[in-house]
């Protein structure tokens, strides 16, 4: 038996490339202006909305540079007491060093090794210490108050703020 096998016309062929050219510029419809983002004006998506001007933090890096008798509590009734024994600590005390860019050199928590930290304000009035970044970030501390003698943070992060507690920081005298 003899088969013959029909080729398709010239014209049906012409069809089939019009309708898959047809398709693709019509698919593209409705999503960037023209056919397909041919010719036509473009949509541009929205810009990020830009990073807000850093607030200076209302208590300056020198002003917390030093050496520091380091105690923490969890209960607020708690707060005279670990105050006493953190001046206690100043035999073996936290000391917190000046950054080479205008921060302070400090511990982050589980973190074995200290780092430059900035001192951060906040619209509302609060001040944090912690990395580069927008004020109350999820590794900074909040400064809980601040009297030039004795220095109060808790940790953003629950998880650490659970752990640490509100540290106290009191400063030990120079030494003479």
């Amino acid at each position: 038996m003899f088969r013959t096998t029909q080729r398709p016309s010239l014209t049906a062929v012409a069809n089939l490339i019009a309708a898959a050219m047809l398709s693709g510029f019509l698919g593209g419809c409705g999503t960037t202006g023209g056919f397909g983002g041919f010719g036509g004006s473009s949509q541009t998506a929205a810009p990020e909305p830009g990073l807000a001007p850093e607030i200076p933090s209302t208590i300056r890096a020198t002003e917390i540079v030093g050496r520091w008798g380091l105690a923490a509590y969890h209960k607020p009734e708690d707060r005279a007491r670990t105050e006493a024994a953190a001046k206690g600590q100043c035999k073996q005390p936290y000391v917190i060093g000046q950054g080479t860019s205008g921060g302070v050199i400090m511990h982050l928590p589980d973190e074995a090794t200290p780092q430059e930290l900035r001192l951060k304000g906040s619209q509302s009035g609060k001040n944090y210490i912690g990395p580069e970044g927008p004020a109350g970030g999820e590794k900074d501390r909040e400064i809980v108050s601040f009297d030039g003698r004795v220095l109060q943070t808790k940790f953003i992060d629950p998880d650490a703020n659970s752990r640490y507690g509100t540290m106290v920081y009191v400063r030990c005298a120079p030494r003479a």
